[in-house]
């Protein structure tokens, strides 16, 4: 299988969606301004890749061009304007990419009274992901509570790994073990990684249950 080549003259849609990771390839017209928002969890990073914009991100302003990036971090309000007389492509990602992923706010998110909008839960349709519509709610609702149990489960059983793993660290450090010292931070990220294995299992079951949901609670 050939390895996969993306280019954002055609691939203008979302490349790769995961519960840690959101990214895609975006274009807009002359002239289009997006609407303020910010994300709960997300980091959001952008590159210009063609055209001008000007972003704004928690009242500062900046005019981007082909090769420059900004960032915007959870829970900054940000909003992009397109500048000149040609469209804009940009490449972003979000990480993570847990529904709901944008957070809306009232009086176009500027301003003292601003206020929070409830969540707004959106159809995989929109993140260019196959829809699933066979599988039924009360499933979907048991994956999830599944995935609860499992990551408590994988988070208890890391904490007293991390408590021995640490004492054998420290141990290892004041013997001056460097080996000894070594496996017990590899032991250490090995048992770590179990638990955040599992929770990007849990947000996968979670966006298949607020994706499948929305006709349902909107």
């Amino acid at each position: 299988m050939a390895l996969p080549v993306y280019d954002f003259r055609t691939d203008v849609r979302n490349i790769l969606v995961t519960p840690e990771i959101r990214s895609r390839f975006l274009k807009f017209e002359v002239g289009a301004v997006a609407q303020r928002h910010s994300h709960d969890l997300g980091h959001e990073i952008f590159l210009i890749l063609s055209g001008r914009c000007e972003f704004e991100i928690d009242g500062e302003k900046a005019e981007l061009g082909p090769g420059q990036m900004c960032i915007a971090l959870a829970n900054q309000h940000h909003q992009v304007r397109v500048l000149g007389d040609e469209p804009m492509t940009m490449y972003l990602s979000v990480t993570p990419h847990i529904q709901p992923t944008h957070t809306m706010w009232s009086n176009d998110g500027w301003g003292d009274n601003t206020q929070k909008l409830p969540p707004r839960f959106v159809s995989n349709t929109s993140y260019d992901v196959p829809v699933d519509n066979t599988t039924p709610t009360a499933d979907l609702i048991a994956r999830h509570v599944a995935g609860a149990d499992g990551v408590a489960a994988a988070v208890q059983a890391n904490t007293q790994q991390q408590h021995d793993l640490a004492v054998a660290y420290q141990q290892a450090i004041a013997s001056g073990d460097k080996e000894a010292a070594i496996q017990a931070r590899h032991a250490m990220w090995a048992a770590l990684s179990q638990v955040f294995q599992s929770v990007a299992a849990w947000g996968q079951v979670w966006n298949e249950f607020a994706a499948r949901t929305v006709d349902e609670t909107q």
